[in-house]
């Protein structure tokens, strides 16, 4: 059987169909491209120009099948996308074409990769969608406050993902999950009463972070250390970089000497944390300092049975912090606890650097005896893997 990419006589048959649609003969093109289709039914790039040509002879009903078959080929491709959207909105289906234009607009490629055609698709793209989503969102306002009101923050995300302006965010842990616990992205300070003392003694942690990191090698390292046999991908920036680095007090459970012994009223302060203690896997506390102009890329945690603390002591205007479909800004001496398992990335696009206290807290919804569960498992684990913690690059 001859390839489908490589027979001559369907890239004849797709020559003859492209002349003539550029001869503004869409009835001669669309009998050649489904020619070819026959002999070819899973060319992409053939559903695309049949669609193209049905839709320039007026059957917008049938190209709309034509893209059917192209997404059935590559689910999410962009220009595909881009014209089923167009084709809904010519038919009339107003709310399909802004659902349709939605799905492209989550999928597009940079800006710069576009060609002029598909930069005006998709401004319209989201001229149409924003038109929509925004008179959804008028429509159902009084149910955004009420519901906001009654059941708080999930209500709220609930309805906002309806309307399409919020995507909402799954736990992703890369290795520990532990089923049953709730994907929350910023969990509220009541769950974690030993936040205020934390908070308390912030001006005594920042002085002790800036007399340690200023006092540089051995103290300071890059965050980020892959092996060498380990593929960069989006860590390659930060890998081995100090534009990421962090002073560690505890790390995959060890407390460093070298690094605590400058920090006695931190170490005091973290006692008072509930934080995990499992082998070699944690404690695990930092300083993590962002050099200006870096950015962490999104990314997420290994365990959903811990979550993440952040006390920030040096923030810059600039700085900015997102976990699933919320972003804050670090505040000087506010903590907050997120879910590192949701994905989350971090920026600094000043010109200073920012430092944050960072260490892993217990899930709160985990009983004592499940803890103990886990504590021993992740040891087990981890012996059985030659003692070595597994990799976790989270801020």
């Amino acid at each position: 059987m001859v390839n489908e990419t490589s027979n001559p006589r369907v890239a004849r048959l797709e020559e003859e169909a492209i002349t003539a649609l550029r001869a503004a003969d869409p009835h001669t093109a669309r009998e050649h491209f489904q020619r070819a289709l026959a002999l070819a039914p899973r060319r992409l790039d053939l559903w695309m120009g049949l669609a193209a040509s049905q839709r320039a002879a007026g059957d917008q009903v049938a190209a709309l099948t034509s893209i059917g078959s192209a997404l059935q080929c590559e689910r999410l491709f962009f220009p595909a996308l881009l014209m089923k959207g167009s084709l809904l909105e010519a038919l009339g289906r107003h709310a399909a074409a802004a659902s349709a234009y939605g799905v492209a607009i989550q999928n597009a490629p940079p800006p710069g990769t576009m060609s002029e055609s598909m930069k005006s698709a998709f401004s319209r793209a989201a001229d149409v969608h924003q038109a929509f989503t925004s008179s959804l969102a008028e429509a159902l306002e009084a149910d955004i406050e009420d519901a906001t009101r009654t059941f708080g923050k999930n209500a709220q995300v609930f309805i906002q993902a309806l309307i399409g302006n919020r995507r909402i965010y799954q736990q992703e842990p890369t290795r520990f999950h532990f089923p049953g616990l709730p994907a929350i992205e910023f969990w509220e300070r009541d769950e974690f009463p030993f936040l205020a003392d934390l908070e308390a003694n912030c001006e005594a942690i920042r002085a002790e972070a800036l007399a340690v990191w200023a006092d540089g090698s051995p103290h300071l390292t890059p965050y980020v250390h892959l092996p060498s046999d380990a593929p960069t991908d989006k860590w390659a920036r930060l890998n081995n970089s100090f534009n990421w680095s962090a002073v560690h007090l505890w790390r995959d459970g060890v407390m460093l000497d070298v690094n605590t012994r400058q920090c006695p009223l931190t170490m005091a302060a973290l006692e008072q944390v509930d934080m995990p203690r499992t082998s070699v896997c944690s404690p695990a506390a930092m300083f993590s300092i962002l050099r200006p102009h870096t950015r962490i890329p999104p990314h997420t945690g290994i365990a959903n049975t811990r979550l993440v603390l952040h006390l920030p002591l040096i923030v810059p205007e600039g700085c900015g912090f997102r976990c699933g479909g919320e972003t804050r800004r670090w505040r000087e001496g506010e903590a907050f606890v997120f879910d590192d398992t949701i994905e989350h990335e971090a920026w600094n696009d000043s010109d200073k650097p920012r430092a944050v206290l960072i260490c892993d807290v217990w899930n709160p919804r985990l009983s004592a005896q499940e803890r103990a569960l886990i504590a021993r498992v992740m040891t087990a684990f981890t012996r059985f893997n030659g003692g070595e913690a597994p990799l976790d690059w989270s801020e």
